[in-house]
């Protein structure tokens, strides 16, 4: 989805009070050479330009607005309504007013307001943009000239939109992981409204964070890369140079993307923790609870304290867990992860050195029937925390 003048129009409408779209007439544009009286909107839309008082008073009701045009200039215009011709129109373009010349007639015009005097109108002239912007809301041709429906937007589009507005908004190529994974939660708690799920379940969460995730930094290698890939390379070497630069991308995201999801489960929850923690000879478990300091603290007693590791897979790093925490080196040694299926063999070797995998409940059912019964689900994890942290 592309932000030229559709998808600004598309944005300015989710982000307004009232809409409004109409397609331009041949008066609207001075194409039939009569007399230029402004932009003809429909009863339909009163509710966004008058109150009911307005409309009350003797005389013609008019206001005064400020409407920003296409983001390119600014006017103070008109609102008048006419009764006895039951018409409202806008007027009042100033001179060298750059749109409605007679070659706009069949336009899409797009109408928003923000504030009680603040507007913004947007001109769609191609077949490609007229299309963008009726299919986002639903809208049929026939159906314009009307308020604009947002309810009628589907989550999927809701969810395009949102994440090219985050790349747009971009004074860097590429954001940090923390960034790019609190993008990710506030673009899918925007779009499918569900943040209780941090508290009622988590597991759910995890796993739509963390497809959001995917969805916009793919979305963001193809703003960046798409060009250069679709044109294709010079020379083998610029190939290999990008081909690496995007998996090494993609690899360090991976790694710690797990990382601050849980982070956001933990904080919902009221959880306290210490991640990337140092312990005996510099080691660093991904996750130490309640502290660093507690874990330190050879008063604060080890049935009170627990680790856990965060790996996307683990089919061949989990023995890497083992020893990150020696005095917790009797204790279940936890391991998140969002790894689909191991085998039997693996969960037997990980059950004989005190491992318990974690893993959102929806994946459980990728393991070995007969030993899924060893595996927690976050939801079972995080209330183990709170139990032993007095929550």
């Amino acid at each position: 989805m592309t932000m030229g003048y559709a998808g600004q129009a598309i944005s300015s409408v989710l982000q307004s009070e009232n809409s409004f779209c109409k397609f331009l007439s041949a008066n609207d544009t001075g194409a039939t050479g009569g007399h230029q009286s402004g932009i003809l909107i429909s009863k339909s839309a009163i509710k966004m330009m008058f109150t009911r008082k307005e409309l009350e008073q003797e005389c013609i009701p008019k206001r005064t607005v400020r409407i920003n045009w296409q983001d390119v200039i600014e006017t103070e215009s008109s609102f008048t309504y006419y009764e006895s011709k039951n018409e409202l129109r806008i007027t009042r373009f100033g001179r060298g007013f750059p749109f409605l010349r007679p070659e706009q007639t069949g336009a899409l015009f797009v109408f928003t307001q923000q504030t009680v005097t603040d507007y913004s109108g947007f001109f769609l002239e191609t077949d490609e943009e007229i299309e963008e912007f009726l299919n986002t809301f639903g809208i049929s041709p026939t159906e314009t000239n009307s308020l604009i429906d947002t309810g009628r937007i589907t989550v999927e589009t809701q969810e395009k939109l949102a994440i090219q507005e985050f790349i747009s908004s971009l004074d860097v190529d590429f954001p940090t992981s923390d960034i790019m994974s609190a993008a990710a939660r506030t673009i899918e708690e925007k779009v499918y409204d569900h943040r209780e799920y941090i508290l009622t379940n988590p597991d759910e969460k995890i796993i739509s964070w963390t497809n959001m995730e995917y969805s916009l930094f793919r979305a963001l290698e193809y703003a960046r890369y798409g060009d250069i890939i679709t044109k294709g390379f010079q020379s083998v070497d610029e190939f290999v140079r990008v081909a690496n630069a995007v998996l090494n991308r993609r690899k360090s995201r991976a790694g710690k993307s797990l990382e601050h999801h849980l982070s956001a489960i933990f904080d919902g929850n009221g959880i306290e923790y210490s991640s990337q923690a140092v312990t005996e000879g510099n080691k660093k478990p991904d996750f130490l609870f309640p502290s660093q300091e507690a874990y330190h603290d050879y008063n604060y007693s080890t049935d009170r304290i627990v680790s856990l590791a965060a790996k996307t897979t683990c089919k061949d790093r989990w023995r890497q867990v083992l020893n990150e925490a020696d005095r917790l080196r009797d204790k279940p040694k936890y391991l998140c992860t969002l790894q689909q299926g191991i085998s039997g063999a693996q969960m037997d070797e990980m059950q004989a050195e005190n491992v318990i995998l974690v893993v959102p409940k929806p994946y459980i059912t990728t393991y070995p029937k007969d030993r899924r019964d060893r595996i927690w689900t976050l939801a079972r994890f995080v209330q183990y925390l709170k139990t032993i942290e007095g929550k």
